[in-house]
């Protein structure tokens, strides 16, 4: 059962968990309000995604050592992810801000001009989902996190 002890994968999944579990209490401080479908979401303080590959190369490089092709791989793929984050899905969150407005506003112009307002509930569209995406501060710390819980781990285990 080599996957059983696989430290790289089990810290990069470690990672993941980790940094979605510490978004509830981040949002907590930052607005007071507790939202538990942040363990589930994509985006917010810190990536999930930056600390899972940074977690994974890091479990690599201490395994293989970074002179290895494993950790290359690993490397330019947490690279790629991060930029990923941060740039192409960001925009998209930024867009569907965007379009969620023109969205609200034709319906408030359409409520106001032909009387929308007796339509049943189950009519309105689902909003586009706007936390796609990460701030460059939350794909850092994301990847932050991937490479000391990484670290604490390898030598606390």
């Amino acid at each position: 059962m080599e996957l059983l002890t696989n430290f790289p994968l089990w810290a990069s999944l470690a990672a993941i968990f980790f940094a979605q579990f510490v978004k509830v209490p981040i949002q907590y401080i930052a607005t007071r309000k507790i939202d538990w479908s942040l363990l589930t979401s994509t985006g917010g303080m810190p990536s999930s995604h930056s600390a899972a590959v940074t977690a994974l190369a890091t479990g690599v490089a201490l395994e293989t050592g970074m002179g290895s092709a494993v950790f290359a791989v690993a490397a330019v793929f947490a690279i790629i992810t991060m930029f990923d984050a941060s740039g192409v899905r960001r925009q998209a969150g930024e867009q569907a801000i965007v379009l969620n407005q023109l969205v609200a506003d034709f319906g408030r112009f359409a409520q106001e001009a032909k009387g929308w307002q007796d339509k049943p509930e189950k009519e309105k569209q689902k909003e586009l989902k706007e936390l796609l995406g990460h701030k460059p501060i939350e794909v850092f710390f994301g990847g932050l996190t991937g490479v000391i819980l990484t670290l604490l781990l390898h030598y606390l285990l």
